[in-house]
């Protein structure tokens, strides 16, 4: 188990939580790896009811680590098959996947929601999908889970624009259920899952199967998604945008000879 992430269990409630406060919680292959392996476990040990997933330090995840892009666009990294496999997972996991959500949330952090049964908030989360803004394209079905969930025009603006939302906006589109402090946030998504737990297994299965429609659709875009982020991550808008990023200036997409 990497060090930033850290895995537990209060019963029968499986709790990841990503630790890794110097980047903010920001996701490397490694990382992506470690929730992956867990979640499959879990979903494969029937004393396992729920998964919860967390961040920590106050905030969810930065998302996908820039430097992990930078050197694929830089033609020295691969867009890393852990990143690939866990997002091609969150259609198909087995067991109720909750998520306790503090502070900022970006990219991945908001997209993975969308696979949530059950998504709580605190107060100041943000919720952020700047892959234009990094001259990629949107990931893990976002493409058509946002615009089915929230409607196309609010999707648009946070998938093209990069608008941010508030946990506020965020309750309204329909993707957080609840906002509660952040000192009984982790405790009131341990309830939730505490309260699945109690519930028929089969049941809940066959409840959650039917509600959640047929994944082959969702992984289907997903593999649509994944082709075209791996072309635009070495593309020279990508180049652009990550250089920019780490040499802290806004950049500049519109270069003339």
């Amino acid at each position: 188990m990497t060090a930033e992430i850290a895995i537990w269990r209060d019963g029968p409630i499986q709790i990841l939580r990503i630790a890794r406060p110097e980047k903010k919680n920001a996701l490397t292959g490694a990382m992506y790896g470690k929730l992956a392996d867990a979640i499959e476990a879990g979903d494969a040990d029937d004393t396992i009811a729920a998964h919860i997933l967390t961040g920590s330090g106050g905030v969810f995840t930065a998302g996908n680590d820039i430097g992990d892009f930078l050197a694929t666009a830089r033609g020295t990294g691969g867009l890393d098959k852990n990143v690939v496999r866990f997002i091609r997972l969150l259609p198909v996991v087995k067991k109720p996947l909750i998520a306790a959500v503090d502070g900022n949330a970006i990219g991945i952090g908001t997209t993975l929601l969308f696979h949530c049964d059950l998504v709580y908030a605190a107060p100041d989360a943000t919720f952020a999908t700047p892959f234009l803004d990094l001259g990629v394209v949107p990931e893990a079905a976002s493409s058509l889970l946002m615009p089915a969930r929230m409607g196309y025009t609010r999707a648009f603006a946070m998938l093209a624009l990069g608008d941010p939302l508030s946990a506020d906006d965020a309750l309204a589109a329909g993707f957080v259920n609840a906002i509660v402090p952040a000192s009984d946030l982790e405790a009131t998504a341990l309830a939730a899952a505490k309260r699945l737990s109690a519930k028929p297994p089969e049941a809940l299965a066959i409840a959650r199967r039917l509600m959640r429609g047929d994944p082959e659709i969702i992984l289907a875009r997903m593999d649509e998604e994944v082709a075209a982020f791996r072309e635009r991550l070495r593309s020279p808008e990508a180049v652009e945008a990550f250089t920019a990023f780490f040499e802290k200036r806004p950049p500049n997409f519109r270069k003339t000879e």
